[in-house]
């Protein structure tokens, strides 16, 4: 390589790496409040923000009468829907019995089209009434789980009538507080 080469070289290493420092000063910023969101599906993913608190259940939602992981009862996770969820600790702070789906959907705010998401409960999805919607049904998304979701038109992929939970866990060094949603099948008890 000659000199010419070299210095041009050397000068974007220092400019990109200025840019990089920049970029994860105020990516640490932003994770103060969200946390990424990856879905491993046929080896594609997709990253979102998602709330570290996920806030209250929707209205309308029944509580499980008996769940297998009550209120309360710390348990390990086997959901890999989020980064750093599969192997977590957690601590049930909601069961309930109504029909969760996966989704596909274009987000509100133009990002890329999601595949896969887990989960959205019956009562986040608009005019949804009370009985099971069949896989490839269109629909409106009323959770606002992460950026561009609610109001984004879908699909539903697949669903399940399995207890879904609300959990508090940690990944990664952060707290998330009601995290929506993951179903029992997701969830083991702690050894």
């Amino acid at each position: 390589m000659n000199k010419r080469t070299l210095t041009g070289l050397a000068l974007s290493a220092m400019l990109t790496g200025g840019l990089v420092t920049g970029c994860s000063q105020a990516e640490e910023a932003a994770e103060q409040t969200t946390h990424d969101h990856s879905t491993m599906e046929n080896n594609a993913s997709h990253d979102m923000e998602h709330p570290m608190d996920g806030g209250p259940a929707p209205e309308g939602i029944t509580d499980a009468t008996d769940p297998k992981f009550p209120v309360g009862t710390d348990v390990r996770l086997t959901a890999d829907h989020m980064e750093g969820m599969d192997g977590a600790k957690a601590t049930i702070v909601g069961a309930f019995n109504t029909y969760t789906y996966s989704v596909n959907y274009d987000p509100t705010d133009g990002g890329a089209r999601v595949e896969d998401h887990r989960w959205v409960v019956q009562e986040e999805l608009e005019n949804a009434g009370d009985q099971r919607l069949a896989d490839g049904a269109p629909v409106t998304i009323l959770a606002d789980h992460m950026a561009g979701m609610k109001g984004a038109k879908g699909d539903i992929a697949y669903s399940t009538d399995e207890t879904v939970y609300m959990v508090d866990y940690q990944a990664d060094g952060m707290t998330m507080k009601n995290h929506k949603w993951v179903v029992e099948s997701e969830i083991e008890p702690l050894d």
